[in-house]
């Protein structure tokens, strides 16, 4: 069962967001960035009041994904980047990703915080920071 609202537009969407940010880590890290979204829309907080759709998500400035400003994001959705999106509106969630609302590839170690959100750890090349439940308890 979802956890979001989304059409097949949307997953194509997801799909895209998911496949551009994070192809080169593999289906985790595509997971990951999902989780990432999906929570977006689900906070209703800090920055992410406003955002209770896919779209508003994908596209959000400021604060929003690199990857939509540039030409690779605008490819059609493969079917296996559908599945993966399908999964995380589904509910899937993969640590360190679970609970975060963003996520950066640094040049060095993750540092402890972002945007004052905690580092909940790193795959691969990013590093995923989630608030504290007491600030966005709808990601928890």
């Amino acid at each position: 069962m979802a956890v979001i609202k989304a059409n097949s537009e949307d997953v194509k969407l997801l799909a895209r967001l998911m496949r551009a940010e994070a192809e080169g880590e593999g289906e985790q890290g595509m997971l990951m960035v999902g989780n990432v979204g999906v929570n977006r829309i689900l906070a209703d907080c800090l920055d992410f009041r406003d955002i209770r759709d896919m779209n508003r998500m994908v596209f959000q400035r400021p604060g929003g994904f690199e990857s939509t400003m540039k030409g690779y994001f605008y490819q059609r959705a493969r079917d296996r980047d559908i599945n993966l999106a399908q999964r995380v509106i589904n509910g899937e969630r993969i640590r360190p990703a679970t609970n975060a609302l963003w996520f950066f590839r640094p040049t060095g170690d993750c540092p402890a915080t972002w945007y004052n959100q905690q580092n909940t750890g790193r795959y691969k090349a990013h590093c995923f920071f989630a608030p504290s439940a007491q600030d966005c308890p709808s990601v928890y």
